[in-house]
């Protein structure tokens, strides 16, 4: 899977990524079925691993979720989060900053949903919104974007050095893939309430958007914070690529169950 993880400040060009690529999964019922076995197992893992998270308090999980329109971030945070309890995982989606938001610094808003010790938190969109709509709408200069791109990082390793693992996750999807997954958002009157008119307008914007998003991902990629370029034309791979960077990070903080309270003598302890 570190096949998928974006150099550091390293050039970068999304054609050179297959958005079908399927690993060592055939592309077939077959190759899916064995990718969902797989995907079920890391997230069965996954459950226990949020508990020592949870139990110990002593780190925390940001997991941050960009992708064009459709390229599957709500379905990702559904299969892969599936197993986890509710009490230690909150997900915020960040919608275009209100009146009072835009009063303060740009990461103001996103610095309070950053998890505390013992939770997992998942950013359906980010801070990298700041330097990703703004760019391509030209809403901010150039000097601007790249000031916000050095303080998004500045920002993640203040976050690290405090005990927050960030995992990055770009789910790249192919023009052709997202014409489909419109239509049938068009076609399914149980997903029409996801239509947004806005979603034509921003197509017709999808080199740019191409463009800024390979700057910032070679920007701001870094050892301590890394970004994933996961193939998501399939769903089920994405899936599976992304629980096993979760799995991993979490597997990586080496956490152990906490030691029981002193002076209780478990053995002879009775419940009346």
């Amino acid at each position: 899977m570190k096949r998928y993880c974006v150099q550091r400040d390293h050039k970068l060009s999304l054609g050179h990524y297959d958005p079908n690529h399927t690993g060592d999964y055939k592309k077939n019922e077959q190759g899916k079925a064995k990718a969902k076995a797989e995907t079920a197992k890391l997230t069965a893992r996954l459950d226990g691993l949020q508990e020592r998270l949870y139990a110990n308090a002593t780190r925390s999980l940001l997991i941050v979720l960009q992708g064009m329109d459709t390229s599957g971030k709500d379905g990702t945070i559904k299969s892969v989060m599936s197993g986890v309890n509710p009490q230690g995982c909150k997900v915020v989606a960040f919608k275009a900053p209100t009146k009072d938001e835009l009063a303060h610094d740009f990461l103001w808003r996103v610095h309070r949903e950053v998890p505390p010790k013992g939770f997992i938190g998942i950013f359906n969109r980010s801070h990298y919104e700041d330097v990703l709509i703004t760019r391509v709408h030209g809403l901010v200069t150039d000097k601007v974007a790249k000031r916000r791109v050095d303080q998004i990082k500045e920002f993640e390793e203040l976050l690290t050095e405090n005990g927050t693992t960030v995992l990055k996750f770009f789910l790249h999807i192919s023009k052709e893939e997202q014409k489909e997954r419109l239509e049938a958002r068009i076609a399914d009157p149980e997903k029409r309430w996801k239509w947004s008119s806005g979603d034509l307008e921003e197509r017709k914007l999808w080199g740019e958007y191409q463009k800024a998003f390979e700057d910032v991902l070679s920007a701001t990629s870094t050892e301590r914070a890394p970004w994933y370029i996961v193939p998501a034309n399939r769903k089920w791979y994405r899936n599976l690529v992304v629980a096993d960077r979760v799995v991993n990070a979490l597997e990586a903080m080496n956490l152990k169950t906490p030691p029981a309270p002193e002076g209780v003598d478990f053995a002879k302890l009775r419940i009346k």
